[in-house]
């Protein structure tokens, strides 16, 4: 076997001794095994090529090299690209390696990002891919598939194991496989220590999640309006929580206590980890928590969060039928009600686009009938639609047919017709399954081949002919459409006229951006946007601008379907939901550019005190009196470290007031503390944050809201 040359040969003496590994029973046959492999590993020292000069590196401060940094130690090399399903599920895995193989133990991770998609090949957005998923070992973005191709690697995710000295050891495609890497990583450390050849060192690690800025909301993922309370229902996935806030965008609660876990309770103790879709239901939000394997309940009588389906961890079965928690589950994305009206039950369910298999499933609400005559109990979870291959296949029967890792849902219903339209990302299309029939249809988007996955681009157009890039979210403006798209790699919306098929781009450049341009959609920039939801009575679209970090909303009452100038476009700044303070807490003092204003003093603690901040409005500018002018604030002493109890947390934000109804930039903004009695006399800093909705006055547009930053001592006498 010493006589591999190539890659492909390398590989084949892997493949065989995958083949015998399996068919080895006892853990001491398997470890002589793996052994003897590494022998004839070490003998054929096949080595592969070091990283190209110039690409760009994530989570290091300098670029690796296997004759530097990595030499003397075993290294991990995973193979993936970010819109991929398969490699968000290994990520526990190599985060399990990294525990048991801390830094400088001989062990590094080293992730390979080779796109797939044109929109993963920029550094930008694998940062945010990087910081949304937490990864902590270093990326090289491969954006020419350089060492992909070298390497023969063939498929999302591969890891390739590679030797002290750079030699290729052992190759595990696909999921499911910790138990393999841990168990060869074992052997593998054992082997190469008692030769010598094993030198641990430290890396240059210098993650991006310590460089960036922190947000308020992070990477939402999904946003639902809900009508009948007329709330935004937003998932902070970043955050790992649930925002609740009015149509505004002021919060009205957290539901999660914002660290990643999984774990039922009150609100502020439960934990979620990344979650997607949402929807709420008479008293309750249903959540998607995607990284949990889960379906959460928010119940809004008794302030609690319960999981009722899935089990916590990854599952794989592709039929279901359990009941709750017995049901495991693989990253649900979305969550949407649809009523089926089947005869004998007008309550709806929960369809769950569960991405993680490539299926459509279904959740009951309560006990009722389904399609070819059967019924379930309340907390049944089973397959409604797909195969479970990954293929973009359409078909009469929905578990012959096939999707690619759909991603976002949205039901509409014309008399005893209804219909479940499925955003399936990888197969960059928008497909239908009829809820009387059960058929599954294509609508826009992919080809007739199902099982090319890579039909992707940015074209309008009619069916195939129109092309998406990775679309993740979808609402219907109305039951007969059309329908809203977030067509996500072209950082675009898109609408689908449900009559004709056809395609249009609404919004966006086609290039990642912030800006806002309120008169003119087309050159609005989006960066990733993740989920769309509509209030059909304003026909307002809500869009959740994942890495953007914020919700934007567009108003489309006033304009016909397809015309791109649209009357008002705005952020909805989202204020900080301030936690439970302790008196010995101890917190750093923000950083920020304060305009410092004049010292107040104040004799009568206990009593409301005024304060007021300029607005510093450019002329031809006027306050929208009806957007969440508002204001918020933290109080230090004056050593900048010891967090007060001067102010009550609900004291903290509120809304502004002015001195007349169309304030000129003289005017000024006030709002009213109260002190409390017990407040020792000395001085206190205030750090004063405002937002500050603007309007122009030749124009019906809105502007996105001023924020102000201003620092004011008040001395406490």
């Amino acid at each position: 076997m010493s006589s591999a040359t190539n890659v492909y040969d390398v590989l084949g003496v892997i493949a065989d001794f995958d083949d015998e590994l399996t068919a080895e029973s006892t853990p001491d046959s398997r470890k002589k095994k793996i052994t003897k492999h590494l022998q004839q590993m070490s003998r054929i020292g096949f080595k592969i090529p070091d990283f190209e000069n110039g690409l760009d590196w994530l989570n290091v401060s300098e670029p690796l090299s296997f004759s530097k940094q990595l030499k003397g130690q075993i290294v991990v090399l995973d193979f993936f690209t970010y819109c991929c399903i398969n490699c968000m599920h290994i990520l526990p895995d190599l985060e399990a390696v990294e525990e048991v193989y801390p830094l400088g133990s001989g062990v590094a991770v080293v992730g390979v990002h080779s796109a797939k998609f044109l929109n993963e090949k920029v550094t930008a957005n694998i940062t945010s891919a990087v910081l949304r998923y937490g990864i902590k070992h270093p990326v090289v973005n491969d954006k020419d598939a350089t060492l992909w191709t070298t390497l023969a690697v063939s498929c999302w995710p591969t890891l390739l194991f590679i030797g002290p000295n750079g030699e290729l050891l052992y190759s595990v495609a696909g999921e499911g496989g910790r138990e393999r890497v841990l168990e060869f990583l074992a052997v593998a450390v054992d082997f190469f220590s008692s030769g010598g050849q094993l030198r641990p060192s430290s890396l240059p690690i210098s993650l991006e999640s310590d460089k960036g800025q922190h947000f308020d909301l992070s990477f939402p993922g999904k946003v639902s309006f809900w009508a009948e309370r007329q709330w935004l229902l937003i998932a902070d996935s970043g955050n790992h929580r649930i925002l609740i806030t009015d149509v505004n965008g002021i919060v009205q609660a957290a539901v999660g206590s914002g660290q990643r876990g999984f774990k039922d309770g009150n609100w502020s103790e439960a934990e979620f980890s990344s979650p997607q879709g949402l929807v709420g239901y008479k008293d309750h939000i249903y959540v998607a928590d995607t990284e949990n394997h889960c379906l959460r309940v928010i119940s809004l009588v008794d302030k609690s969060v319960v999981t009722v389906a899935g089990t916590g961890r990854q599952g794989f079965d592709n039929e279901g039928g359990k009941v709750s928690t017995e049901q495991e589950l693989s990253s649900p994305w979305d969550v949407e009600l649809g009523n089926p009206q089947l005869e004998g039950s007008d309550v709806p369910v929960l369809f769950v686009a569960m991405s993680g298999i490539h299926q459509v499933w279904v959740y009951f609400l309560s006990d009722g009938p389904w399609f070819k005559k059967r019924s379930y109990p309340k907390g049944t979870c089973l397959r409604f639609a797909g195969s479970g291959r990954e293929e973009n296949r359409n078909n009469a029967y929905p578990e012959k047919a096939s999707f690619a890792q759909p991603s976002g849902l949205a039901v509409g219903s014309k008399g005893s017709t209804s219909t479940l339209y499925v955003a399936d990302s990888e197969s960059s299309s928008i497909r239908t399954i009829s809820l009387p029939s059960c058929k599954v249809s294509g609508l826009v988007g992919g080809e007739k081949d199902p099982t090319n996955l890579f039909a992707f681009g940015d074209e309008d157009g009619k069916g195939t002919n129109a092309k998406l890039q990775h679309p993740l979210g979808v609402a219907l403006l109305a039951d007969e459409g059309p329908l809203v798209v977030a067509d996500s790699y072209n950082h675009k919306i898109k609408i689908v006229d449900l009559a004709t098929s056809v395609c249009e781009t609404l919004a966006g450049t086609g290039q990642a951006g912030g800006t806002v341009s309120p008169s003119d959609l087309k050159k609005t920039e989006f960066n990733e946007p993740g989920g769309v939801s509509v209030d059909r009575e304003r026909q307002l679209i809500y869009l959740a601008d994942t890495n953007n970090h914020a919700i934007k909303v567009v108003d489309y009452t006033k304009w016909t379907v397809f015309q791109a100038s649209i009357q008002c476009i705005f952020y909805l700044q989202l204020p900080i939901v301030f936690p439970k303070d302790s008196p010995s807490e101890k917190v750093v003092e923000p950083e920020g550019n304060y305009e410092v204003l004049p010292e107040i003093s104040c004799s009568a603690c206990g009593k409301e005190v005024v304060l007021s901040v300029p607005l510093a409005l450019s002329p031809g500018e006027h306050i929208n009196m009806e957007a969440p002018n508002a204001w918020k604030l933290s109080a230090f002493d004056e050593t900048g470290q010891k967090f007060l109890e001067t102010l009550n947390p609900a004291e903290r934000k509120g809304k502004l007031c002015f001195t007349k109804d169309n304030p000129t930039s003289s005017e000024k903004a006030t709002f009213r503390i109260n002190l409390s009695p017990s407040t020792s006399p000395g001085r206190v800093n205030l750090n004063i944050s405002t937002q500050i909705f603007v309007c122009l006055d030749d124009e019906n547009v809105c502007l996105p809201p001023k924020m102000g930053q201003f620092r004011q001592s008040l001395n406490i006498l």
